[in-house]
């Protein structure tokens, strides 16, 4: 794999720490703003709309840049975002902050999966992809606690201050590994809209929302679930996450490496997988080991999908896939707000903290109908034209291919 993989994977740490950071340093957010926990964690939801919003937006204006200065400028972005939230002085301006540098997140990877497929021979394309993500999952074992460690002992502002540091560090990576990027051709805003007309971009898109949604009906309530459940104590959701982590880590590897060999059978395998798992969670909740077990799963099983997904959209939009690309990035952040807020109406509801999973599952199995179907519909719409022969033998598709150099 190309050393300029290495870069745009340290962008990817960057963004998925200062992502889920401040799930950890809520508190001391709270106590210094004198605000109170739900309105701190507007930080949180704040930055999720700004991806969904930022990334076709971001993926537009850039449309007709290099894709090379078009990362570093995102980055740039970014690093302003973090600076500004670590020297905020009220919680507004903090929420600005973040949401700055929530704007970079969806249209920078987007982007950068199209450069990283475009840096490696076809056939490893997922792959490619998978190992700029893999700096995103390495966020959650590495970036996340040591970030939050930090914050609790030094202080919040230090962590997001080390976070800006990262997004220079990704600036310098990309403007001397990534090699030069033609100026992506002018296509006009009709025909990268165009994609959202195919129904395979919409299927892709629309299991990007249900099955890594699923992960985050577990996720977001992961710690209550594990003290109030399966009797942790609180100290310990931090060790539990860098296995949820790990897990993601390993699923994001195989995924990409088997998306490149069969995609759609990778798809079926993660999305059943995840959606058993997510059903079982409710169960193994309650006894700490089968607990310990069943979550890193859940996090392989949810990473696998990544992936393939991302390879679908780009395979599917090969002519105009810039936008395509980065709003299917904002799809995974909508899927994770939906899946919150789900999950919240379920505890509401009193059905108790390991019920969210029974929302994730149905989510993930949802995706993999949705992914049966989008295999069918392709089947469908390619068997005819490779089934036709003409008159004299010679397959419909040949024929046209041979008949100018006939005339």
């Amino acid at each position: 794999m190309p050393l300029a993989l290495l870069a745009l994977a340290i962008g990817a740490f960057g963004i998925g720490t200062t992502e889920f950071v401040t799930s950890g340093l809520l508190p001391e957010i709270a106590e210094e703003f004198g605000v109170s926990i739900p309105t701190a964690g507007l930080l949180t939801t704040g930055y999720a709309l700004g991806v969904v919003v930022g990334a076709p937006i971001l993926a537009i204006l850039g449309g007709r840049i290099p894709r090379k200065t078009m990362l570093m400028a995102l980055m740039g972005l970014f690093v302003a975002g973090n600076a500004l939230s670590a020297v905020a002085p009220v919680f507004s301006v903090m929420l600005a902050g973040r949401i700055v540098a929530s704007l970079a997140h969806g249209a920078f990877f987007g982007i950068g999966a199209i450069v990283a497929a475009g840096l490696v021979a076809p056939q490893k394309k997922a792959g490619a992809i998978a190992m700029m993500f893999t700096g995103l999952t390495v966020s959650t074992v590495v970036g996340v606690p040591m970030g939050t460690l930090v914050g609790q002992n030094v202080g919040w502002r230090v962590t997001f201050l080390i976070i800006a540091g990262l997004g220079v560090l990704a600036v310098l990576g990309i403007a001397a590994l990534v090699p030069p990027q033609p100026r992506p051709e002018r296509t006009r805003l009709s025909g990268e809209t165009a994609a959202f007309r195919n129904p395979q971009v919409l299927l892709a898109m629309a299991m990007t929302v249900l099955g890594f949604g699923g992960v985050f009906t577990m996720s977001t309530y992961l710690a209550p679930m594990m003290t109030d459940v399966a009797g942790y104590a609180p100290s310990s959701v931090t060790w539990l996450l860098v296995l949820f982590g790990l897990g993601m880590l390993v699923g994001n590897l195989v995924g990409g490496r088997y998306a490149d060999r069969a995609l759609m059978p990778m798809l079926y395998i993660a999305l059943g997988g995840l959606a058993v798992l997510l059903a079982l969670l409710p169960f193994t909740a309650h006894d700490k080991i089968a607990a310990a077990i069943t979550i890193p799963l859940i996090g392989a099983f949810g990473f696998a999908t990544v992936p393939p997904l991302q390879k679908r959209v780009l395979d599917q939009t090969a002519d105009a896939p810039t936008l395509a690309s980065a709003v299917n990035i904002g799809a995974f952040n909508l899927g994770n707000a939906i899946a919150a807020w789900l999950g919240g109406l379920v505890i509401s509801a009193g059905f108790g903290y390991t019920a969210p999973n029974w929302v994730g599952a149905a989510m993930a199995a949802s995706a993999l109908l949705l992914a049966l179907l989008s295999a069918s519909l392709e089947r469908r719409t390619t068997a005819p034209s490779a089934g036709r022969v003409v008159a004299s033998g010679v397959p419909a598709a040949a024929e046209r291919e041979a008949a100018p150099a006939a005339r």
